[in-house]
This record gives structure tokens, sequence and C-alpha cells, in this order.
């Protein structure tokens, strides 16, 4: 009898050692930056990274300036956006100062951030700094402003920027009924951006592409033949103050006699300074109506310009959608995962893989739809919108 007991407690012994052996094997995680396994059955645990990228990740965030509306926004957004996910966030602006931005790339990359997102303020003169990065590993995704002249830049999340200078001349195209065959004269001046954001480059092209030919065949007069950019109209670091300096003076050499027609801003931060140059001409009366003037970036002076007459449109780039790009890049990178693009840039050097956000234009009709009922905005955000 003793025996027989002795047998069957070394059977039980040995079946709670099989199954705890079983039990054990049944929890094997899914490494971090794998591809989870097929969902054909429950899976009983699943690596906390795997499900979170973000868990103990550092994301270096830098912005160019806080001189400007567009830039505290975005800065804004991605920072809350990617603190929502879980990372921690160092967000800097430089002052539009090019070796402050350096600098503070260099301290993220020695502080050890995981990612870098970058708003350049001079797209091509970052390979210094960059080079860091890539000895250290760590990812670049070029935030709206392409970096160029370089190989360390892994991914670009920015808006059709081409599209929106397309879209301005679009407008002026029909706001002046060029399309349908109206033969003008119109008299128009233009505006570029700053030389070194890559992005005034495309702005210049998508519009000149669709109004060269109203110039060409003498439908769009531009009286001063400054057209060129960045040559003749590339206004530096996006001043207001200069592009008002500069209207000024176009207006008083060339346009004493009559009024101008149309003017092309690539943004808001110029169409602002063109603005006060045109009231201060006198412009606003019966006998001086605005011109048709475009801008970009939806800001909330630029909205009440656009409501008081002053601003004919303004194309908006809506910076949550973004911040929600970065988002989905960061975490496809460090999980391993392949990362969501929908296009591709050359930057002088490689091929970037883009992601490209949808572009609106806003007008006097559209704005708070577009602006204030989408919660971009609050009604009391914008100068007379009561």
């Amino acid at each position: 009898m003793k025996k027989h007991l002795k047998r069957l407690l070394s059977i039980a012994l040995v079946l709670v050692m099989v199954f705890a052996l079983a039990a054990c094997g049944s929890q094997e995680t899914t490494p971090t930056g794998s591809p989870s396994p097929p969902q054909e059955t429950p899976q009983i645990s699943q690596s906390p990274q795997a499900e979170q990228p973000a868990a103990g990740k550092k994301v270096g965030v830098v912005m160019p300036t806080k001189s400007l509306q567009r830039w505290n926004e975005d800065g804004a957004n991605v920072k809350a956006a990617l603190e929502a996910k879980g990372y921690t966030v160092d967000l800097q602006y430089a002052d539009n100062k090019q070796d402050v931005q350096n600098s503070q790339l260099e301290n993220m990359i020695t502080m050890g951030c995981d990612v870098l997102v970058i708003a350049s303020i001079d797209g091509g003169a970052l390979g210094g700094v960059l080079q860091q990065a890539k000895a250290a590993n760590i990812p670049v995704i070029a935030y709206d402003r392409l970096i160029t002249n370089t190989d360390k830049c892994d991914y670009y999340a920015t808006f059709d920027n081409y599209g929106v200078g397309k879209m301005q001349g679009e407008f002026i195209e029909q706001a002046l009924g060029l399309n349908k065959g109206e033969k003008g004269p119109f008299t128009m001046e233009c505006f570029g951006g700053d030389p070194g954001d890559n992005n005034a480059y495309l702005f210049n092209q998508g519009a000149m592409d669709v109004l060269q030919k109203y110039i060409d065949s003498g439908a769009l007069v531009v009286k001063s033949g400054q057209t060129k950019f960045p040559d003749e109209i590339a206004i530096v670091n996006w001043e207001a103050k200069d592009a008002q300096n500069r209207m000024d003076n176009l207006l008083t050499a060339y346009y004493a006699d009559e009024n101008i027609d149309v003017v092309l801003s690539p943004n808001d931060s110029l169409a602002q300074g063109i603005v006060a140059s045109l009231i201060s001409a006198g412009y606003g009366g019966a006998n001086k109506p605005f011109p048709v003037l475009t801008g970009q970036d939806c800001d909330k002076i630029n909205v009440g310009q656009i409501i008081r007459g002053e601003q004919s449109m303004s194309i908006f780039k809506d910076t949550r959608d973004l911040a929600n790009q970065v988002i989905a890049m960061t975490d496809a990178i460090l999980a391993g995962q392949q990362v969501p693009t929908n296009a591709t840039y050359n930057n002088g050097v490689i091929d970037v893989p883009s992601f490209n956000c949808e572009i609106k234009f806003a007008d006097k009709n559209n704005w708070k739809a577009l602006l204030v009922d989408s919660g971009y905005y609050q009604l009391s955000d914008i100068p007379d919108a009561q």
C-alpha cells in the first residue's frame, strides 16, 4: 500500500512540473520591434514595448522661431500629441538663428534622444550636426521644411507645398476670370519667402506654373519687372516688416498714378506687411480697393484681414494633421515597422520618403466652417469675427 501511494505521489509531481513548464512557455513575449504574430488564438501576454513604442523614449523637437504664430502652434501641437502617446519631449525654438538650432540639436544628441524632429531654419546648413545624429543612430524626421544636401534625412512630414503655390495661383486666375478668357491687363507684383527655406522655392514654382502664361500674354503686368526668385522677390526670414518696406517701395515707384490689382504673397506674415503698406497708401476706399492678395497658414490676424476684405485668401495647413503624422512616423520607426509615406522628395542627395498632408484654402465664404467649426480656433480668437 505504501509503495502504491509513493508511486501515485511521484506521478502527480511529474504532472505538476509538466503543466508548470507548459504555462511558462505560453507566456513568451513578442520581441520589441518585431511584428506581432498572427492573431489566430488569443495571446496570453505581449511585450509592453511592442504595444507602446513610446515607453521610455525621448523625442527632440526643434522649431525655427517663436516670432510667427504658425511655429508656436506647430510646436505646441507636436509636443502635446507626442506626450499624449507617452513620449518625453524636448521642444526648443531657435530664434531664427542657425547656430542656435545646431547647438540645440547637438545637445539633444548628447542627451540621448531617440528621434529628432526638425523644422529647419536653413535646410542646407545641418549637414555637420546630422552626421553626429547618424553616428549615434538617431533617426531624423524633417518637419514641413525639407532638410537638403545630406543623406541624413530619414523621413519628411509635410504638406503639398508645390500644391500651396499652385492653389494660390489658381485663386488669382479664378478671381480675375483669367481662366474664363478675361484679358485684363491686370497689374501684379510678386513676393517670395526665405531663400533658406526649401518650401519657398516650391511655393513660387507652383504659383508661377499657373501665372507665367498670363504674364507672357500680357494679361498680367508686373510693372516692376521683378519676378525672379530668390534674386528679386525673396524676403529673408519671412519678415513682415521687410515685406512692408518692399511693398512701400513698389507702390511709390510704380503705382503712384494707378492701382495695383494683384499681389502674390506666399504666406501670411508677408501678407501682414503688405496689408500695412496698402493701408498706409490709402487702399481700402471706393477709389482704391484692396488688390487680390494671397497668403498661407491662416494666422489669426490674417483671418481678420480676410473678414475685413484686406486679404483675399489663405491656405489652411492643419497642424493637427501634421502632428499626427509625426507620431505615426515616430511610432513606426521605434517599433521597427514600415513608416507611412505617400510621396518622395529629392533633397539634392537622396530621395526622402515623405508624407504630404492635405491643404485647403480659406476665404470670406468658408473661413468659419473651416477654422472654427472644425475646432482649430475659437471664434473669440479671430479679430472682427464677432
